[in-house]
């Protein structure tokens, strides 16, 4: 399920978030799914119960998660208010418009980069 990788230059706390992102945005993890408790995945991928807090405290600031007081955490609903963009989801657009900028500026035609995109052309 999890991958840490414990010699890595990232922190532990942010590759738990992040494998908690890839489960989450790949449907593995399903919204309203109970995760596991901090102290059962902290022996799970034997790490110290305060940095699953860590990215636990973390993936609710992001929405990714919510907590119920005496049941635990779940995996939160994708919520995007009508009409608006989340400050996050703008800079998730920031950044794949600074990469196609970039990739345009190197050659690439726009009809290369959606092909790209669309999985009609190989890496």
């Amino acid at each position: 399920m999890f991958q840490i990788d414990l010699k890595s230059r990232k922190a532990i706390y942010t590759q738990i978030i992040d494998n908690f992102k890839r489960l989450i945005i790949s449907g593995i993890l399903q919204p309203d799914e109970k995760v596991p408790s901090i102290r059962d995945l902290a022996q799970a991928i034997t790490v110290n119960p305060n940095t699953v807090q860590k990215a636990y405290r973390e993936l609710e600031s992001q929405g990714y998660i919510y907590t119920v007081l005496g049941q635990g955490s779940f995996i939160a609903s994708p919520v995007s208010p009508p009409g608006e963009i989340a400050p996050e989801i703008k800079a998730l657009y920031d950044c794949i418009s600074e990469v196609v900028q970039e990739l345009l500026f190197r050659g690439q035609t726009m009809q290369e980069i959606l092909d790209f995109i669309r999985g009609k052309r190989k890496k």
